[in-house]
């Protein structure tokens, strides 16, 4: 961001998982590409899917929001955390420390590494983290002459579900390391949201869903009903409590 701001670079591209949510003044999300697959896989050389893990296997993750929503569908499951890139996480698992590990489809596919996924979760299983999946590329807001060029990149929908996910995790105030998943997409020119929030053990959960049409709206109006649509999500899971679940998480 800084070399951006300073014209040292003339944009930057980020992974949208671990962009903040909040605007840095001067620069801007421009483009988003077209998103990739968006889910979690399981990733294990001795269980086949989600369903066939065994009572209280070990499974690694780095994730608070993927440990959660797996103790909350399983809380015998023991969850340790794991850490490294993706190469590391692989070889920690074909040493054995894990019986097996939770990755981001997206990133596996990325790195060619898509035939060592096992299973892919069920979004009604684990819900991805905001953004996931998506590449978000940032300018200078008042440099048109990049922002002409690089609107040739945009796609406009995974453009449109994102907005509405990263406006949900603002007004949540959450932050992208808190147990809460999001997934937006446009079906039959209507935007829909699910969103989720969890305690850091998984214990409690509170789950909201809206949606809206597009098929009338310009594409700016699009951008806004977005935004919108990812504000009551998150004031539909505030009023379900999701405000102290988030504070109950970063507590442990």
């Amino acid at each position: 961001d800084k070399a951006v701001a300073e014209k040292e670079i003339d944009f930057a591209v980020h992974s949208l998982k671990d962009l903040p949510t909040e605007a840095i003044p001067g620069l801007c999300l421009t483009c988003v590409p077209p998103r990739e697959r968006v889910g979690d896989v399981l990733v294990s050389n001795s269980i086949g899917s989600f369903e066939e893990i065994p009572e209280g296997a070990l499974i690694g993750t780095g994730s608070m929001r993927r440990k959660a929503q797996l103790l909350n569908q399983r809380p015998d499951l023991r969850i340790e955390d794991i850490r490294g890139n993706v190469d590391t996480r692989l070889q920690k698992l074909d040493d054995g420390q894990y019986q097996a590990i939770i990755l981001a489809e997206s990133g596996l596919k990325r790195l060619g590494l898509d035939k060592r996924i096992t299973h892919v979760i069920d979004h009604s299983v684990m819900l991805p983290a905001v953004g996931q999946g998506a590449l978000g590329i940032e300018c200078r807001e008042n440099d048109s002459y990049v922002r002409e060029i690089l609107a040739h990149l945009n796609h406009a929908d995974s453009f449109i579900s994102i907005t509405a996910e990263r406006s949900m995790l603002r007004a949540l105030r959450a932050g992208c390391l808190a147990p809460v998943g999001a997934f937006g997409q446009i079906i039959d020119s209507e935007l829909r949201l699910q969103g989720v929030v969890l305690s850091g053990t998984g214990a409690l959960r509170v789950d909201a869903h809206a949606e809206v049409a597009l098929a009338e709206l310009s594409e700016s109006k699009q951008m806004e009903a977005a935004d919108v649509l990812g504000q009551a999500v998150a004031d539909d899971l505030i009023h379900q409590g999701a405000t102290e679940l988030i504070a109950e998480a970063r507590e442990n």
